[in-house]
């Protein structure tokens, strides 16, 4: 229950021992709930960087963080996103993935948190985490190492998206870049391409 209303929601997770299956859409017993704004082959699978969760006890000392509390369906290590590049591929177990975008939180989160300040924080922080879609279905677990096949060339990382949506809409360089983009959804290029200026006008 939020507000006085029952929610939906595939937030509350626990850790899940063995192999798991991973589809085009979702792994194995973890389904997305609202198909509309969640999901889909874009936001399959969504990865968390571990090395957040000891700024966020920082943070907020007075919320138990278990793992996987921001909804994440791979707690990584080694991936963070100021060197995570949209486009750059993994290899976890046997399953390969591409980097698409960074995370944008609903109201979902502030239920997981039981606070309604949670969604802005998480932005402002930039420890958004991001989705991968997957390019090779296969099956995966917690003892996997994350390997990578390869770097996307044109180095716009995680970290970039974000600024640029959340706090940096007038830098047309970077502006052009990511709309170009083709590991972007086209959603977030067209958002992108609509800020750009007109180089005649």
């Amino acid at each position: 229950m939020w507000n006085g209303k029952r929610v939906r929601t595939s937030i509350f997770k626990q850790p899940v021992a063995g192999r798991v299956r991973v589809s085009k859409l979702n792994l194995a017993g973890d389904e997305q709930s609202d198909l509309a704004v969640h999901g889909g082959a874009d936001k399959a699978v969504y990865a968390y960087p571990s090395e957040h969760y000891p700024l966020w006890r920082a943070e907020l000392p007075e919320v138990d963080l278990p793992w996987a509390i921001f909804g994440e369906n791979f707690t990584t290590e080694g991936l963070l996103e100021d060197t995570v590049h949209i486009g750059d591929q993994f290899h976890i177990g046997s399953a390969k993935f591409i980097v698409t975008q960074p995370r944008m939180p609903c109201y979902k989160l502030g239920i997981r948190f039981g606070r309604a300040d949670m969604v802005k924080r998480f932005l402002q922080s930039g420890r958004t985490g991001f989705y991968l879609a997957v390019l090779q279905e296969g099956e995966v677990s917690a003892s996997d190492s994350i390997k990578i096949i390869s770097r996307d060339e044109h180095g716009v990382t995680v970290a970039d998206v974000v600024t640029l949506y959340t706090t940096d809409a007038t830098n047309q360089g970077l502006l052009r870049r990511v709309s170009e983009l083709p590991a972007l959804p086209e959603g977030w290029r067209d958002y992108f391409r609509q800020r750009l200026w007109d180089p005649d006008t």
